[in-house]
């Protein structure tokens, strides 16, 4: 869906309002949301020629799971959306069915916020459609004293993580490094990897990802 540009109409600050009231927990939440998702997944493995079992053993999301969201009736967590997204070999934005135009804008009040399950761990998107297709961008925020634990991502995809505010306690791999406000690292991320905020105040932080192909 193309976003809105200078003297279009935009949304009411009540529809902005409905729209992240919908997002809870884990869950993507918008239905609009669910149906772009549905329709772009059914499009991708069409197009591969690759069947529901298929993609249930490249990403490793149940066959049913993978059916209910080709057809809508669930909306699907961060996690299981990341899981699919490798599967199917494509930027986790693509998948979520983002309009690619000549010049695209993305409103702070458009913007799709993610939660992790226990509500500690936010993410939104700060780069809009079309920017690149390799490269997505995305401002977090961790509450104090929590962790947020990420799957692996496609082969060949890096992250660059800069420390806005408070801590970030990085742990990639084998590897753990304790980063404070201004601070910055360049990782592997087609490895797990875990944010941790050790701090007593919610911490933020820019990341970007980083696709290689």
């Amino acid at each position: 869906m193309a976003r809105p540009t200078r003297g279009t109409t935009r949304p009411s600050r009540a529809a902005a309002a409905t729209r992240a009231a919908a997002t809870t927990g884990d869950d993507v939440g918008a239905a609009e949301l669910g149906r772009r998702v549905a329709d772009t997944l059914r499009a991708l493995r069409r197009a591969r020629g690759m069947s529901l079992d298929e993609l249930a053993e490249l990403s490793g999301v149940s066959r049913a799971a993978l059916s209910q969201i080709e057809t809508a009736r669930t909306n699907p967590t961060i996690g299981l959306l990341w899981k699919v997204a490798v599967g199917v070999g494509v930027p986790f934005s693509e998948l979520l069915g983002e309009e690619r135009t000549a010049v695209s804008i993305l409103r702070r009040e458009d913007t799709q916020v993610l939660r992790s399950a226990d509500g500690k761990f936010h993410s939104r998107s700060l780069a809009p459609a079309g920017a690149h297709p390799l490269l997505e961008l995305y401002e977090l925020r961790l509450a104090a004293r929590s962790r947020h634990a990420s799957e692996p991502h496609a082969a060949g995809t890096r992250e660059i993580v800069v420390v806005l505010s408070g801590a970030l306690r990085l742990t990639a791999g084998e590897s753990t490094h304790d980063l404070a406000a201004g601070d910055s690292a360049s990782f592997a991320a087609d490895v797990a990897h875990v944010y941790e905020n050790p701090g007593a105040s919610e911490a933020r932080y820019h990341d970007a990802i980083v696709y290689s192909r």
